[in-house]
């Protein structure tokens, strides 16, 4: 296996908050205008309390001044440059009713942005997990899979809070920071300075404490999908943690990431959470401040000059009415400016993880250059004939550049020539491997753990691509075949058996989805597995979950060579199949996969030389060198490795 490198990003991939409004307004761009328009229509609502306060207050003065009843008698009422003939009744029912629409409208974009959000989400990991499924296999093997599977849940959550939460409140607070500036701007300039004062030192420390909080929060997004890759690498264990007693070992290795996790974590919240309170504070002393310079403004004659508005200077009589609505509006604007800077966790966080998922969306695709497919033919007049019918006879279909089109039947006889090959660029683990495999042959691979054996086999399915060298299959270089229909070609039981959850039926039909139940039967047969799955509680229909756990190992075995008979593939690959079975078991398989291997191309690893005897050649690796190749007759003779790993002699490690 290759070496396990992973990369580490500290800090957010530039461009990433406008990639993911690319994505949201790409296919929901009427649904959040409309949430935007809401969203500024509530902003409205909320700011005509101040703006209504200032009338209402103008009216009562004005009432009482000429002696008229508030609410039942029509009267001038001035304030911010605007004169009406209104009385108090009206001004509140006019509030009353926006009040009302502005309720409608918060209800109409939350419910929208609720829905928005998840079905960006939905489509979000729909396009993770397709783009996923073509991934080369290197990808996972530096990618640790509870780190993958993070992606899904930890760094999905946190763009949901940006969008649902974090979005809709910055277009709402920047939209009221906007609105109650201007309507400040109109009310008083001088009072106005000492908001915007004050807002200016909110966004300082914003920008200060917030901006060191950010980095802490990519470390923490990072280190949780670390811990969540350690819990589901030990529940994996779990039983083997137990059988050595390692429990100790593995809270000790948990509790070191973990610490990192709350380490990271909580220089995050530690920079986060302070932003918000001091935010407060400077909220409260803008607010006390700007009562002061009001007050300031209207009983001491020297300042009487700076009552400026955009209008002109205030008359007296309304400036009560200016007070109270402004000290309103400041505090609706210095709140939503701290409401703002809250965000800017969450959105730290949301950037973070985008960033994490788009890594993943970046990643290079499997390449496959082919153009060579697998047809099912039938013969006709002596010629091979393409044909929609399933048939037991493949053929090579290869389109040349000239137009013209030429069927190579497919007989399984597959050679490496002088191959090297490294997981790494520069570490070569495969040493100029020559192999010829015949239709029909059964070659085996021997040796000692990480001397290729695998290797062998993934380069025959292009799981990777060779450095050197050429593997041809049926006379066509591989890498002009797809690589689907290369694979198609192949069936392969491991050694790790992989169930998914369902019944066994469906297992089995995994091989080949549009199998018949009679296929799926026959091939349980094939296996020998057809009389223990009709034993059990409700035979094929029987439920597997958690990879098999209610089946023995051998049973998930011979459900897993059935999977592999159902595929019917011309070519077979058996990774140490029989590792894990007992003898009487074992017995069974062997004569099942006898059946599966007649006619066919196989190639066997098997550290049981009993399992190989029989084969038409045998390959002994060492350090990912061929070093003897022959018989079990030939190599007996030849008195080598293979004779003194037979003999007892020498064993494998």
């Amino acid at each position: 296996m290759p070496p396990v490198r992973i990369r580490e990003r500290k800090r957010v991939k530039k461009g990433t908050l406008k990639r993911l409004l690319k994505y949201l307004f790409q296919k929901h761009a009427f649904a959040l205008t409309i949430s935007f328009l809401c969203i500024a229509f509530n902003v409205f609502s909320n700011l005509s309390s101040s703006i209504f306060t200032n009338f209402i207050t103008t009216a009562i003065s004005e009432s009482v001044h000429q002696g008229l009843n508030p609410f039942k008698d029509i009267y001038s009422v001035s304030a911010m440059g605007l004169t009406l003939e209104t009385n108090i009744t009206y001004l509140l029912i006019y509030l009353g009713v926006i009040y009302l629409l502005g309720i409608f409208a918060s209800w109409i974009w939350n419910r929208t942005m609720a829905i928005v959000t998840q079905k960006f989400m939905n489509n979000l990991r729909i396009k993770m997990f397709n783009h996923m499924q073509d991934l080369p296999i290197k990808y996972f093997d530096v990618h640790p899979h509870g780190e993958i599977m993070s992606l899904y849940t930890n760094d999905i959550d946190t763009i949901r809070q940006f969008i649902s939460q974090s979005l809709p409140t910055a277009v709402q607070g920047g939209l009221t920071v906007a609105f109650v500036l201007v309507t400040m701007l109109l009310n008083s300039i001088w009072m106005t300075l000492v908001v915007i004062f004050g807002a200016i030192a909110m966004l300082l420390n914003t920008m200060v404490i917030g901006g060191r909080s950010s980095r802490y929060f990519i470390k923490q997004q990072r280190a949780l999908g670390i811990v969540e890759g350690n819990i589901e690498e030990t529940i994996n264990g779990l039983k083997v943690i137990k059988v050595f007693s390692h429990e100790e070992k593995s809270t000790q290795d948990f509790e070191v990431l973990n610490n990192q996790l709350k380490d990271n974590a909580t220089e995050a919240n530690k920079h986060g959470n302070i932003t918000g309170p001091i935010n407060g504070n400077i909220g409260n002393f803008i607010y006390v401040l700007t009562a002061v310079v009001g007050v300031m403004m209207y009983i001491i004659p020297q300042f009487n000059n700076l009552t400026l508005t955009y209008f002109g200077p205030i008359e007296r009589s309304t400036f009560y009415g200016v007070i109270v609505s402004f000290l309103m509006m400041s505090r609706m604007f210095t709140n939503n400016v701290n409401n703002l800077s809250q965000q800017v966790i969450f959105m730290v966080m949301g950037m973070a993880g985008a960033s994490r998922c788009f890594d993943l969306l970046d990643e290079q695709p499997e390449k496959d250059e082919g153009y060579v497919t697998l047809v099912h033919t039938k013969e006709v007049d002596g010629k091979l004939v393409e044909t929609d019918e399933r048939t037991r006879k493949f053929a090579w279909k290869h389109q040349h550049k000239d137009g013209t089109l030429t069927y190579v039947e497919l007989k399984g006889d597959i050679l490496m020539d002088h191959v090297d090959f490294g997981y790494v660029p520069g570490t070569i683990v495969l040493h100029d491997v020559s192999i010829y495999a015949h239709p029909g042959q059964k070659i085996a691979f021997v040796g000692a753990t990480g001397a290729g054996k695998t290797t062998i086999t993934n380069l025959i399915n292009r799981f990777y691509d060779i450095a050197d060298g050429k593997i041809r299959y049926d006379g066509i270089n591989i890498n002009k075949i797809k690589k689907g229909d290369l694979r198609k070609s192949l069936g392969m039981v491991l050694q790790d058996t992989c169930l998914f959850t369902g019944t066994v039926m469906e297992n089995i039909r995994y091989g080949r989805l549009d199998a018949t139940d009679e296929e799926v039967y026959e091939a349980a047969r094939i296996a020998n597995a057809y009389d223990f799955i009709t034993r059990l509680p409700e035979g094929f229909n029987t439920m597997i979950s958690a990879n098999g756990s209610n089946l023995s190992q051998g049973q998930r075995q011979l459900i897993s060579i059935a999977r592999a008979a159902v595929a019917d593939a011309p070519c077979m690959i058996l990774d140490e199949a029989t590792s894990s079975i007992d003898t009487r078991t074992e017995k069974l398989v062997q004569e099942g996969t006898d059946k599966l291997m007649e006619g066919r191309t196989v190639f066997v690893i098997a550290h049981r030389l009993s399992t190989v005897q029989n084969s038409d050649c045998i390959m002994v690796l060492d350090h990912g060198r061929i070093i003897e190749r022959g018989t079990h007759e030939q190599l007996i003779a030849e008195k080598g490795v293979y004779n003194q790993l037979y003999t007892g002699a020498f064993e494998l490690e």
